[in-house]
């Protein structure tokens, strides 16, 4: 028998179109057939104090070359889509914001916002040339409402950069380590991505496994 949830919409389309997509020992996925996202229901969700102590884990050091070298993988590819002197926005930054130092070495005026790190509700205000969220969108526990606003801070013409894994099949699900992790919540696919370009009237890119660019229209 598959497993129960009182959980039927989906977080990102509110659609209701919900099939079981797999169990293990702690938690349920369910996946959307209107949009491609595999999701965890809130029933499964941490508490916020249990969230911001798996982050303060992190120890992200602007001068580490590994860290720097995963880095480069997207912001090399950001940079060569971007103008001198664009501003930008690294939304979920963390605690050790080194994506926004290594935009700001290359010339962008960079901006930050955490929840639990950098929380100044104002900077949400403002729009920009482009936004950065790097290993931030699997996280998101409104996804629906966290695009919506992202894309409404970005200038027409404007660039909202993601890297998070994306999931190839259901067969590799299973044993896909980025499940293990209990703040990731949210899944995604082509179709997903495919889904929010069309939504937001953006041009869409994918680079490698975990790479994505959504660019607004001019119209």
């Amino acid at each position: 028998m598959e497993p129960k949830t009182d959980n039927s919409i989906c977080p990102l389309c509110s659609e209701n179109k919900i099939d079981f997509y797999f169990k293990d020992r702690i938690r349920e996925y369910f996946l959307c057939t209107n949009c491609g996202l595999v999701f965890v229901p809130p029933l499964f969700h941490l508490n916020m104090e249990e969230e911001k102590s798996r982050y303060d884990l992190h120890q992200n050091n602007p001068e580490d070359e590994g860290y720097r070298k995963f880095l480069s993988r997207f912001a090399d590819p950001l940079c060569d889509r971007l103008k001198s002197g664009q501003t930008g926005l690294d939304f979920g930054c963390g605690p050790g914001p080194v994506l926004s130092i290594l935009l700001k070495r290359k010339g962008y005026p960079m901006s930050l916002y955490d929840p639990f790190y950098y929380n100044d509700p104002s900077i949400l205000e403002n729009t920009f040339d482009f936004i950065t969220a790097t290993e931030v969108a699997e996280h998101f526990s409104s996804p629906g409402m966290e695009f919506k606003h992202l894309f409404g801070m970005i200038k027409r013409g404007g660039l909202l950069g993601l890297m998070t894994m994306m999931v190839s099949s259901k067969d590799a699900f299973g044993s896909w380590y980025y499940i293990q992790d209990q703040t990731h919540i949210c899944f995604y696919s082509i179709r997903t991505f495919e889904y929010l370009a069309g939504i937001y009237n953006t041009n869409l890119e994918i680079i490698g496994k975990d790479v994505i660019f959504m660019e607004r229209k001019h119209f």
